[in-house]
């Protein structure tokens, strides 16, 4: 049962509607349940309520989904959409040049920031009730005060990557402290420690299994920590740019990650597919997941509405509203060579459309029928006729192209699914950490390490898991929509040294995490955002006329804009990020 179901009432109970700064950094829950009252059923309906509170929005201030800052932003997506003022603050953010800190857009930048400090609000009267009780009057005391140290960790670490320079709020912070915090009280590594506190605290306090299902354990704190410390390692100036490499930190990735591959108890799904589908939630490979329900009780369900833009507008089970359309580049990328590796240096040479990727076409990683919805392909591994994907089902292919993204989708019959008007919700989970990752994680420090050797059969593993899932792509009659060719890496077909296996590694994470979001936040921890967007720019502008004055500016673009009144609201408390 997930963890959301076992606790609906609190849903019930927590109203934290205010907007300013200073309300939404002290908002206490509203209801018989608030900060303070030193009771255990108090501080379990407190913690429940800081677990809802980093899914607790909606899609014009996205936190659980990162698809608009991770995947739009980067080389992965296209706004998509009915043109370019559709969404047009999400425009912006694709097009780099136009986002400004002073825009208090409808939807977007200065809401995540909103959402993201009523999470920690919430976490942080958890541990204020938590800290009035003691061991003896509540034997999970330590345990759920780790949990909300966890998520209070989650949240900061999701600012940092938006702002870098954030304000840390804590539980011993009165409302007048708050509001004379600092975003720059920290230095950039000053400020990944601080976060990692919360990890460390919870990876020490937390059970290796829980008894209920959604709630963070050992293991998925000392993940957490591992991606922190990755982070870290990749240390960056005042102007965003990577100076050195940390070793220290690396190490810390890689013991941080062998503790989890060999107790954790994780291991891969079987089929690439599984992860993205209704039914497997909390599977083997899901290291911590963001929980979401239907048929709860409440009126909607606690449903994540966030991904809803992004289904096929034209298809009629859906009608609305075609955001989120991978890039060209990123189709491209699937495609494989005569040995079924990927075409690093030659990909983007040549244009694929739906039509190559056919059974006697080009050669495909097979990810790519679980990630983009190509014309004349299964659409979410159905294959009944009004499943096969269509073009008429792309809203705007005039200037977005003819490709969807999948992965976040659900079939409009999945009893996950509910719509809203003309927006679709699925009870589906957002997994923050896959097994997965672990292992490209310790892989990446490997190789960092001078050590590609002990990378190799982590990023194999990875490989091999995404060859044998074809079952679930195929048509009706079991016959491929694709050719499929992908080869795992023996040493000889690459040659194995560190620089190329840094380059398939950096490749692996795009193909494994395409869409998820991912992708601009590894471009700017590896240093590389500047080069890799405008190189990707170059090209799809000749592809695309709204992407003409796009560009990337090194030095600023690697993070958003302090939100203006946020800055004015605390009287010029918070700096505003470089280049802005």
């Amino acid at each position: 049962m997930k963890m959301k179901n076992i606790n609906i009432y609190i849903v019930a109970l927590i109203s934290i509607l205010a907007l300013s700064c200073s309300d939404y950094l002290e908002t206490e829950p509203q209801g018989f349940i608030t900060a303070g009252s030193p009771t255990i059923d108090a501080a379990e309906g407190l913690v429940t309520a800081a677990y809802a509170g980093i899914g607790n929005d909606d899609m014009i201030g996205p936190i659980a989904s990162m698809w608009v800052y991770g995947s739009v932003r980067s080389d992965d997506a296209y706004k998509g959409g009915g043109g370019v003022a559709d969404m047009e603050p999400f425009n912006f953010y694709e097009q780099y040049n136009l986002t400004q800190p002073f825009q208090n857009w409808l939807a977007g930048l200065p809401f995540t920031w909103e959402n993201y400090y009523r999470a920690i609000s919430r976490a942080n009267s958890a541990l204020k009730t938590l800290n009035e009780l003691t061991d003896e009057e509540y034997a999970l005391r330590k345990t759920r005060m780790a949990e909300a140290r966890f998520l209070r960790g989650h949240s900061h670490f999701m600012l940092k990557v938006l702002f870098k320079y954030i304000p840390y709020i804590t539980e011993d912070l009165s409302k007048e402290e708050i509001l004379a915090t600092k975003n720059r009280a920290y230095t950039n590594d000053e400020l990944w420690s601080k976060i990692a506190e919360d990890f460390e605290f919870a990876m020490n306090n937390l059970p290796g299994k829980q008894p209920e299902v959604g709630r963070a354990n050992k293991y998925a704190a000392e993940a957490y920590l591992a991606k922190l410390r990755l982070y870290q390692a990749y240390e960056q100036d005042d102007n965003n740019q990577v100076i050195n490499i940390n070793k220290e930190r690396l190490q810390e990735v890689v013991d941080l990650c062998e503790d989890v591959i060999t107790k954790g108890g994780y291991s891969l799904q079987p089929d690439f597919g599984e992860n993205f589908l209704d039914g497997y939630d909390n599977g083997p490979e899901s290291v911590f997941a963001i929980q979401f329900s239907i048929s709860d009780g409440t009126t909607v369900g606690r449903l994540n509405f966030e991904n809803g833009l992004n289904y096929p507008h034209g298809a009629p089970q859906y009608g609305c509203c075609g955001f989120h359309q991978p890039s060209q580049n990123l189709v491209n990328a699937f495609a494989t060579s005569t040995t079924g590796l990927p075409k690093f240096d030659t990909f983007n040479d040549v244009e694929l459309s739906a039509a190559d990727i056919t059974p006697d076409g080009v050669t495909v990683d097979p990810r790519i029928d679980h990630s983009v919805g190509l014309d004349g392909h299964p659409y979410k591994y159905r294959n009944e006729e009004n499943y096969i994907f269509s073009n008429s089902w792309v809203r705007d292919p005039g200037v977005y192209g003819y490709f969807q993204s999948m992965k976040e989708q659900q079939a409009a019959d999945c009893s996950c699914y509910k719509k809203e008007g003309p927006f679709m919700g699925v009870s589906k989970n957002i997994d923050v950490i896959r097994y997965a990752d672990v292992l490209l994680m310790q892989a990446e420090a490997y190789i960092e390490l001078g050590q590609p050797e002990m990378a190799r059969p982590l990023i194999n593993q990875v490989r091999k898991r995404a060859a044998e899932s074809t079952g679930r792509t195929r048509f009706a009659d079991g016959s491929a929509p694709s050719n499929y060719l992908i080869s795992e890496y023996d040493g000889t077909n690459l040659a194995w040294n560190q620089e190329n296996a840094r380059i398939a590694l950096r490749w692996e994470r795009r193909l494994e995490f395409a869409l998820e979001s991912p992708r601009f936040f590894d471009l700017v921890r590896w240093g590389i955002a500047a080069t890799t967007l405008n190189d990707y720019l170059e090209k799809e502008k000749t592809r695309h006329d709204f992407l003409n004055n796009a560009k990337f500016t090194a030095g600023r673009d690697e993070y958003f804009p302090i939100p203006q009144r946020e800055i004015d609201f605390t009287v010029d408390s918070y700096t505003q990020n470089v280049g802005y």
